[in-house]
């Protein structure tokens, strides 16, 4: 049966977002389950990985999503076929769908997953660690330099993160990935609710054409997702 995105009762006028989350870190019975759905190219790149660690997490990851998809569409998971813009987004191929928009991000063990039928959008999940070097220097924008210059020092990580992965998540939603200059557009570096892109080059868009929007993620973590929703409410659907 095919996942249905119907709206919630709550907010009869939003659209939906479907988020949802899963361990990377699974036990030797799951994984080769899930190793079975890989194709062939997943299979290569899994064995790749120098540490058998992150194969047995990409493949919890891949397999996983091939899983979710094919529910949502109906279709085997082993038969869905990925394509790849010229930035590296991977979109739907096979399916009788190809508007079902998604995107995939992990961060040690954690893997979160983004889908609409409606919006473009992406999603970063982020471990927060500490930092011995001028990470926001090489790629924030000056004005959000300055505001995580100003924060008192307990609070520099957290805000770091969230404009980490509220940018992540602009440039996967944006589809050009980091070819897309990271000093060209500023979030807001607060642990606010309503969020909103505080400046975009005109040449890229109109900052109330997107949403942003700050992920619930277990704790030591930061998470967001940003779609192009052109002024339409959207709310997050946890999904389990």
């Amino acid at each position: 049966m095919a996942v249905q995105m119907a709206r919630t009762e709550a907010e009869p006028d939003a659209a939906l977002v479907d988020i949802w989350s899963w361990s990377l870190d699974l036990p030797d019975d799951e994984i080769a389950r899930l190793a079975t759905l890989l194709s062939t190219d997943e299979a290569i790149r899994a064995a790749r990985f120098v540490k058998e660690r992150d194969a047995l997490r990409y493949v919890a990851g891949r397999g996983q999503l091939r899983l979710i998809l094919g529910d949502y569409l109906g279709i085997a998971p082993r038969r869905l076929t990925f394509a790849y813009n010229d930035f590296g987004k991977p979109y739907l191929t096979s399916a009788s769908r190809t508007d079902l928009h998604f995107n995939l991000s992990h961060s040690a063990d954690r893997a979160v997953l983004a889908i609409s039928d409606r919006f473009p959008l992406g999603i970063d999940i982020e471990q927060a660690r500490p930092m011995e070097e001028d990470v926001a220097g090489h790629f924030f924008s000056p004005k959000e330099c300055a505001v995580l210059r100003a924060m008192p020092q307990h609070l520099y990580i957290p805000g770091f993160y969230r404009c980490w992965t509220r940018k992540e998540a602009f440039v996967k939603a944006h589809g050009a990935g980091l070819s897309l200059a990271l000093d060209a557009f500023d979030v807001p570096l607060g642990n606010d609710t309503a969020l909103k892109l505080e400046r975009l080059d005109d040449t890229i868009g109109t900052p109330d054409d997107w949403s942003l929007l700050d992920l619930d993620v277990p704790e030591g973590f930061f998470g967001a997702v940003a779609a192009l929703t052109v002024g339409t409410p959207v709310e997050l659907r946890y999904r389990f």
